[in-house]
């Protein structure tokens, strides 16, 4: 199983040295990936009394793409991963250009993360129909694997249409690995279907291993083989003691992620050092596990 960090987007701040540092610290301390966060626009909660999203405008996102365009050149070895990108309420063409820029330019470290996203908000100030964004994005995965893999593209779908065009320079890995976010059923749907693996927000507990049979049986009628498909999952360090981060640790490796990350944001840590202190901490636990 795979150790990662996740980008403390909210908490980490705008001064490029402590970004930098936070991902070489993370790379050095033997990490497998950094997943990143995304929102475009915050609400402005001032007129909207009923609000429920979690993030507002006072909540800090560094843009994934650009964000991964800089690590790429101040890191080595550590895999970028979105965790997730809001796929439907992006340009897909645009979408491929930009990930395909970021794996040129870390030399095939991206992995692609993508969700439905919850914040309607964003959609509308984006220009895209946030009620049909599950039917649309099993279109644009099909266009993106077409981008990343040929030189040449004429696709003709229902939402997308690219005729005889395409991107360069192509991406390193050709195609770029999608995981998808989510747990919706129709989400397991498309993860069985269409997905390198999933990104998968459920508690390594009974409940969780259901979804993940249930999971795997859709993959099994898709006439895929359940080994294909990797599972990501989170665990936090707020709230929890070391014995909790050897237990999260254990838990997740017995269900069969392939992929575990750890949370630093809403610990209470005041400085990037902190959170950096925070990972070391958590690595040095998870070493002993083994």
């Amino acid at each position: 199983m795979k150790l990662g960090v996740i980008f403390p987007q909210t908490e980490i701040g705008s001064d490029p040295g402590a970004v930098r540092e936070f991902a070489q610290a993370a790379e050095e301390l033997g990490y497998n990936q950094i997943l990143a966060y995304e929102h475009v626009l915050g609400a402005d909660i001032t007129n909207r009394p009923d609000w429920k999203g979690m993030y507002t405008i006072d909540s800090a996102f560094h843009e994934p793409f650009v964000l991964f365009g800089y690590l790429a050149g101040v890191t080595k070895d550590i895999t970028l991963a979105t965790g997730i990108v809001i796929l439907p309420q992006r340009q897909t063409a645009l979408v491929a250009k930009q990930a395909a820029e970021v794996d040129v330019l870390s030399n095939g470290r991206l992995r692609m993360g993508i969700g439905l996203g919850w914040n309607q908000l964003e959609y509308e100030a984006m220009g895209k129909d946030f009620h049909n964004r599950g039917q649309r994005v099993t279109e644009q995965v099909e266009l993106l694997r077409l981008l990343w893999t040929q030189e040449s593209v004429t696709f003709e779908g229902e939402w997308e249409s690219v005729i005889g065009a395409g991107i360069n320079p192509m991406p390193v890995q050709r195609p770029i690995p999608i995981w998808m976010g989510g747990n919706a059923d129709a989400v397991l749907r498309r993860i069985a279907t269409q997905s390198d693996g999933w990104i998968a927000p459920i508690k390594p507990d009974a409940d969780g291993r259901k979804r993940v049979e249930e999971m795997y049986a859709l993959a099994g009628e898709a006439g895929r083989d359940s080994s294909a498909i990797g599972i990501e999952g989170r665990t936090d360090i707020k709230n929890a003691t070391e014995d909790d981060w050897a237990t999260a640790v254990a838990a997740w490796h017995d269900l069969g992620a392939t992929h575990l990350d750890v949370s630093t944001m809403g610990a209470g840590l005041e400085t990037p050092q902190q959170h950096i202190d925070a990972i070391r901490h958590f690595k040095t636990v998870a070493d002993a596990l083994k």
